[in-house]
C-alpha cells in the first residue's frame, strides 16, 4: 500500500493489517494513520534532533530494541547526522515519520538539544513513580512544581509520560542557559520539593533507599540524555501515549490509561494542542532566577508549603 499524498509517495507501507497492539486492537494501518494525524504537533519536537527509536518488530508486547544508527537499507530521503559514534536519523518531515512507523518504531526519544548545539532547548522534570499505582504522587509533585513556576513567572507544560508518570517541559529558548545552568535550576526545584514533602519525594538515586517515595530526577537533564517525544506512543499494553495536558487536567482524576492512541485521535480532533505555543514561549525570567541561584540567594524558600 502507498500513502496517496504526493509528498509521501515514496513512503511505502507494508503489511498494513499487521497487529501492533493486541489490546486495544491496533494494526499498522491505524498506527500509521495516528502518526500522520499527530505529525503537525509531533514533528516540531523531533525536528533537527538526534532520534533514538525503539522498535517492536513483532508488536506490543514483544521483543524490542533501541536503534540509534540509521540502517543501511533506509531510503535516500531519510536525513541523518553523525553525533559521536552514531549516525542518527533526523525526523524532520512526515515521510520520515511514516517510514519509521512502517519499520514498527513505536517510541520516539529525543535529546534536549538540537544537532550542532550544546545548549538545551528545554528543561524537563521527569516525575516517575516506582509503579503506576503510585501515580497520585506524580500528580502532587507536578502541582507543587506548578506553584513554584507560577511564583517565578516561568511557564511549564505538563504531559503524561505514557508509562508511569508525568513530565513537565519548560522552554529555554533565548535564555542562553547551559546544561550546568539548567542543573542549578532543576536541583533547586527538587531540593525544595524534598524539603517540604520528605515523606513523598526523594532525590535518592538508589532504588532500595527510596521506599514508596517518588524520585525527583534532576541528574538526567544532561547532554546525551533523552526524553520521550510529545505524542509518541509507548510500547505498553493499552497503547498509551505521551500526550501533552492542560494544567487543569492534572488532578486526582487523571488516569494514564485514559490517553491511548484511539482517545488521543479524538482529542486532537476536538481542540488545539496544549503545547502549541511551546516554541514561542520565551520564559524571560528563567535566566534571572538561575543567576540568583548562582549567588546562593534564597528564592521562594517556602514556595512548596501549602
Amino acid at each position: 500500500m502507498k500513502i496517496l499524498d504526493k509528498p509521501l509517495q515514496d513512503a511505502e507501507i507494508t503489511h498494513p493489517d499487521k497487529i501492533v497492539w493486541k489490546q486495544p486492537p491496533i494494526d499498522k494501518a491505524l498506527f500509521i494513520s495516528y502518526l500522520a494525524e499527530v505529525s503537525r504537533f509531533m514533528l516540531p519536537f523531533l525536528e533537527n534532533r538526534a532520534l533514538t527509536a525503539i522498535r517492536f518488530p513483532h508488536g506490543v508486547p514483544g521483543e524490542s530494541f533501541f536503534q540509534k544508527n540509521c540502517p543501511d537499507y533506509a531510503p535516500e530521503f531519510i536525513q541523518t547526522a553523525t553525533v559521536g559514534d552514531h549516525r542518527y536519523i533526523i525526523c524532520n518531515d512526515l515521510a520520515t515519520l511514516i517510514w519509521l512507523g512502517n519499520q514498527m518504531t513505536v517510541e520516539y526519544h529525543v535529546p534536549f538539544q538540537t544537532i550542532g548545539s550544546d545548549r538545551p532547548l528545554e528543561i524537563v522534570f521527569d516525575l516517575d513513580p516506582a509503579d503506576r499505582s503510585d501515580f497520585p504522587l506524580a500528580v502532587k509533585a507536578a502541582l507543587q512544581i506548578k506553584k513554584i513556576l507560577d511564583r517565578l513567572e516561568i511557564t511549564g507544560y505538563p504531559k503524561l509520560s505514557g508509562s508511569r508518570g508525568l513530565q513537565i517541559h519548560i522552554p529555554t529558548a533565548g535564555s542562553g542557559l547551559t546544561y550546568p545552568d539548567s542543573r542549578i535550576f532543576t536541583s533547586f526545584i527538587a531540593r525544595l520539593l524534598v524539603e517540604n514533602f520528605p515523606a513523598d519525594f526523594t532525590t535518592e538515586r538508589l532504588k532500595k533507599k527510596r521506599g514508596n517515595r517518588l524520585y525527583i530526577d534532576y541528574v538526567q537533564h544532561a547532554p546525551g540524555k533523552t526524553i520521550i517525544c510529545p505524542y509518541s506512543p509507548r510500547g505498553k499494553e493499552g497503547a498509551t501515549v505521551a500526550v501533552p495536558l492542560r494544567w487543569e487536567e492534572v488532578n486526582e482524576s487523571l488516569r494514564m490509561e485514559h490517553y491511548t492512541i484511539p482517545s488521543v485521535l479524538g482529542r486532537i480532533a476536538r481542540g488545539p494542542c496544549p503545547m502549541q505555543d511551546f516554541f514561542r514561549q520565551e520564559n524571560r525570567s528563567l535566566s534571572t532566577v538561575v543567576a540568583s541561584l548562582k549567588k546562593q540567594v534564597p528564592v521562594l524558600s517556602s514556595a512548596g508549603r501549602h
